[in-house]
């Protein structure tokens, strides 16, 4: 059994910004003690747990807005790679806490977008994953009014927006690109004179599309990444729709399962952009080492 090794795989420099701003943080001798992070800082429990050593306390399970209130009096938030909204911001100033934002540029050049477009007296329909922080942070740029998510192609008929005023159509940073472009080609189906901005960034595309191209060449394709990453899982989703190919997300390690690949001559790995390098060089050398006992044993 062969392992082929996609390239570019793991962290994206948003991601390595988000971490590293962390770090100094907690380096920082004069800053507040403790140290929150409203959220995972990206989704990937090794990175959360790394982080912990560092003595951050991550805050996790419910609305940002709502965790800030876990944050004692006199100690120091950060605001995750996901985005923020402006309310949250808000609240964690007018409390005196020391903030921090770890956003991704790509998110906040959606952030920037959504504000612009809105005081232009465009209503925003915005296509990301329900749940997720990203959306919360960006739809909380617009008046409730006056933005919408859209999460399949089910959700236009709900929309609330007349097909004749000003729509501006955005994205999601980590999803599809597939299957956010049939969602787009349906919205403008309702909304023809909608403005499209599609926000899946550099990184994101690049591993799809990365993953999608190996994938004719094996037999399957291993995603490293965590269950919440939205990335990770846009990943496997791609492989299967676009390549016809199977493919399994594995945290570590340690979820690997031996049988998955009985009969696999090739087998190709990728990771999603939260994924710690040593994770996936991990299930690598895993791989590697069951591919040459199926050699020697055929």
């Amino acid at each position: 059994m062969e392992v082929l090794k996609v390239h570019p795989r793991g962290y994206c420099y948003g991601v390595v910004d988000a971490i590293t701003l962390a770090k100094k943080i907690a380096r920082d001798p004069e800053v507040p003690r403790p140290i929150f992070i409203l959220g995972q800082i990206v989704h990937n429990r090794h990175t959360v747990l790394e982080l912990e050593e560092f003595g951050i306390k991550t805050l996790d399970g419910g609305l940002r807005i709502e965790l800030l209130d876990q944050v004692p009096d006199g100690s120091t938030v950060i605001f995750t790679a996901h985005g923020i909204s402006p309310a949250v911001k808000a609240k964690a100033e007018a409390r005196g806490l020391r903030c921090y934002d770890a956003t991704c540029p790509d998110v906040t050049k959606t952030h920037t977008l959504i504000k612009e477009k809105i005081t232009e007296g465009f209503a925003i329909i915005y296509i990301g994953t329900k749940g997720h922080p990203e959306p919360e942070g960006a739809m909380g740029e617009a008046p409730p009014a006056k933005v919408a998510l859209v999460t399949t192609i089910d959700d236009i008929d709900s929309l609330p927006f007349k097909s004749d005023e000003p729509i501006a159509i955005m994205t999601q940073t980590t999803l599809s690109q597939w299957d956010t472009q049939n969602i787009i080609e349906e919205l403008l189906k309702k909304y023809p004179d909608a403005e499209v901005h599609n926000e899946i960034c550099m990184a994101t595309q690049l591993r799809q599309e990365a993953a999608v191209k190996i994938a004719e060449e094996v037999d399957m394709v291993v995603v490293v990444g965590d269950r919440r990453s939205n990335n990770s899982n846009r990943l496997v989703e791609v492989v299967e729709k676009i390549s016809h190919k199977p493919s399994v997300r594995v945290e570590s390690v340690d979820d690997l399962r031996r049988e998955w690949f009985d009969g696999f001559q090739r087998i190709a790995v990728t990771a999603g952009s939260s994924t710690p390098s040593p994770i996936t060089r991990a299930v690598i050398q895993q791989l590697e080492a069951w591919g040459k006992t199926y050699q020697e044993h055929p």
